[in-house]
């Protein structure tokens, strides 16, 4: 019998945290169906009716895109596709292993106005303010819950998990880069984005965090890395324990982690780290770097990182002729310009222009998703687990440990122009940052020299 989800089941359902598309919810209910696992809801912007992933059949480009991948062209539902995507093109990638792709829940329209209207108070003003629960969905994706090991082994031993976004892991060399864009060269996009992302309020303090440590394969780059995600963890650190979160913003990201912040999750972490006050933050920070170092998953997720090798500079042409549009870019630069460097990519076959699109498309969803890492003790002499283990000098514990990539949307063709516009956006506001502040410190020296004087 086929399971749809009533309006009193929403009750059972709790907010877990959300993205710009979808929400997340964990289940505290007793149906064993559920159990273990959570719910990801599709969202609407507030004003107008349509939805951000409307549930409708792919474009006709989308169709061409993806037509290597028979499943995802012939279903005519949006939300199905993403699910397909994720089995079809992302966990082969990935390894398996790491990948839950999920399955469809059907669900009444009372069901999700009904969950709106539980979670609402929890969620983060800004994103109650840009986004609710699209009710005209019929059907929610159910997933196992990361955070958790299955049924019967968490009750035993506790288990701490973290949710990590490493975001890109690597410098563009793209010959098509432009110019005005060398910085991209030198300096990560995440790095930049802090300079825009301070400008529009999403973030209150620049983050020291810098994804080429966390991709680098040196345990100290990488421990490195983590301190600095804790430091200030923003929407790209957040830790759970037995569940429940304990670490980290919920939707809007969080502020710099202060002294009474360290202690609450300092004390939190007593069930499961052992060691005196003051040390066992440090040594569960620890033992998250030498897994992510152990356990190499981050080697293969930026292998699909760098499946866009021509960047948005480049990869923005391969998408004007795809959808047979003039292109925006060339036309900006001027014929002289485009003639030198971007004619060679106006002049490739349909086939080589969408394998750059679609290889750009799963780059972002690889760029742009999460590693979730769980933890529980290890009883002494317990050798049939069948988890990957670590020993933690620093507590004397061992721990079994699972991961996970989660949140691999698929991303939508007609994005590309967006990418490129917040591209130049970023870049635009990390220069300026840097202007003004070498203009300060000439000041400052200016004054300096003046006052010796």
């Amino acid at each position: 019998m086929e399971v749809i989800l009533e309006k009193k089941d929403a009750g059972d359902w709790i907010y877990r945290g959300e993205g710009a598309a979808n929400l997340v919810l964990g289940y505290n209910g007793s149906t064993p169906a559920f159990i273990g696992k959570v719910m990801r809801l599709q969202k609407a912007p507030v004003n107008g009716s349509k939805s951000m992933n409307s549930p409708t059949a792919l474009t006709v480009h989308e169709r061409l895109l993806w037509k290597d991948t028979e499943d995802i062209v012939a279903t005519s539902n949006k939300e199905l596709a993403c699910q397909l995507f994720v089995k079809h093109i992302m966990s082969p990638l990935l390894g398996s292993t790491y990948v839950d792709s999920g399955m469809r829940v059907l669900a009444s329209k009372e069901f999700l106005e009904s969950v709106e209207k539980n979670i609402i108070s929890q969620r983060p003003a800004s994103r109650v303010d840009a986004a609710k629960v699209d009710t005209q969905c019929d059907s929610v994706l159910l997933m196992s819950d990361h955070s958790l090991f299955p049924r019967g082994t968490h009750e035993v031993e506790p288990c701490i998990s973290v949710e990590i976004k490493p975001k890109c892991g690597f410098l563009p060399s793209s010959k098509f880069i432009d110019e005005g864009n060398a910085i991209k060269r030198s300096i990560t996009r995440f790095q930049m984005h802090q300079a825009l992302k301070l400008h529009q309020g999403e973030v209150s303090e620049y983050s020291e965090y810098n994804p080429l440590d966390m991709f680098s394969g040196s345990k100290d780059r990488i421990h490195k890395a983590i301190r600095d995600l804790f430091s200030t963890p923003q929407n790209n650190f957040r830790v759970f324990l037995n569940g429940s979160q304990i670490f980290g913003g919920l939707g809007g990201g969080a502020d710099s982690t202060n002294f009474v912040t360290r202690g609450k999750f300092e004390d939190a972490l007593k069930c499961v780290i052992q060691g005196g006050d003051g040390l066992r933050t440090m040594s569960f920070l620890q033992l998250v770097a030498e897994t992510v170092h152990n356990s190499g998953v981050l080697d293969r997720l930026l292998e699909v990182q760098k499946l866009d090798n021509l960047d948005i500079d480049g990869a923005i042409h391969a998408y004007y002729d795809i959808v047979s549009e003039p292109c925006m870019v060339c036309r900006a630069f001027g014929k002289e310009k485009m003639s030198q460097r971007y004619l060679s990519l106006h002049s490739i076959s349909l086939d080589e222009s969408l394998k750059i699109v679609k290889d750009f498309l799963i780059a972002a969803t690889a760029k742009d998703c999460s590693l979730m890492i769980s933890f529980r003790p290890r009883k002494d002499g317990n050798t049939g687990s069948p988890y990957n283990n670590l020993y933690l000098e620093s507590s004397n514990q061992f721990f079994d440990y699972k991961v996970n990539f989660i949140d691999l949307d698929l991303k939508q063709l007609k994005k590309m122009e967006e990418y490129y516009e917040l591209d130049k956006k970023i870049v635009t506001y990390y220069n300026r940052m840097v202007e003004t502040e070498e203009r300060q410190k000439k000041n400052t020296s200016t004054m300096a020299l003046k006052t010796a004087n």
